[in-house]
């Protein structure tokens, strides 16, 4: 049975002020990242994550109780997914392709429009990297410095926010009119940190150890 979120939708812009479990974030529904592949270390974090919208954009923040925190990538289109990251891979269309964005616990953000996942010697069969200009209109938070260095072994709460423009979307998949209503797939994931504390956890569980399965996705009901 895949995974289904419904996302809340609000009249005014949601910003990152106040806690994760303080209104208006504690009005959405809560997810949890809690299916970690078996490849992983035992290291488990507690990733946690709330989404809104207001039919132009999307409010996306995520929490973590963290250990093993190390970020170091700072360059727009960088491999964060090596440093302690959150990731949303998100397709509004069933006939269009996903985004994967992903961003550290620094704020630097990796972000790429996929049409057909199949891996090739270069990358994927038909793929997209979003541009800067387009990259610089998502707005985030990072509640840690830039850069994490040397890594925090300690037990740490962490969290970064995004604000997504719809017109971001439409930009690389077309037209998608009024949110509400509409039911997208996407999914939530959490890996990196401390490369002898690997880890690779995702909201609707993957069949195997890559997060480009658009297959594995849950649901987005937007409210």
């Amino acid at each position: 049975m895949k995974s289904c979120y419904t996302v809340k939708k609000v009249q005014q812009p949601v910003g990152f002020e106040g806690a994760f479990d303080q209104q208006p974030w504690s009005t959405a529904e809560l997810g949890r990242i809690t299916h970690f592949r078996e490849e992983s270390s035992a290291h488990r974090p507690d990733a946690r994550f709330r989404l809104m919208h207001n039919d132009t954009h999307l409010f996306i923040r995520f929490q973590v109780a963290d250990r093993y925190v190390r970020s170091v990538q700072t360059a727009y289109q960088s491999g964060v997914c090596r440093d302690s990251c959150t990731e949303f891979f998100v397709r509004p269309r069933p006939d269009k392709g996903y985004f994967n964005f992903e961003v550290n616990a620094g704020g630097t953000m990796l972000l790429s429009y996929v049409e057909d996942p199949t891996r090739t010697a270069t990358g994927f069969k038909k793929w997209t990297s979003v541009s800067e200009e387009w990259g610089e209109k998502v707005l985030i938070w990072h509640s840690l410095p830039r850069v994490v260095d040397p890594t925090i072994t300690d037990p740490v709460d962490w969290g970064n926010g995004w604000v997504i423009p719809v017109a971001l979307l439409e930009a690389y998949a077309g037209p998608l009119g009024k949110l509400s209503g509409q039911h997208w797939q996407a999914n939530f994931y959490k890996c990196g940190g401390d490369e002898a504390y690997p880890h690779w956890a995702s909201w609707s569980s993957v069949s195997e150890l890559n997060f480009h399965l658009p297959e594995c996705f849950g649901d987005l009901v937007f409210a």
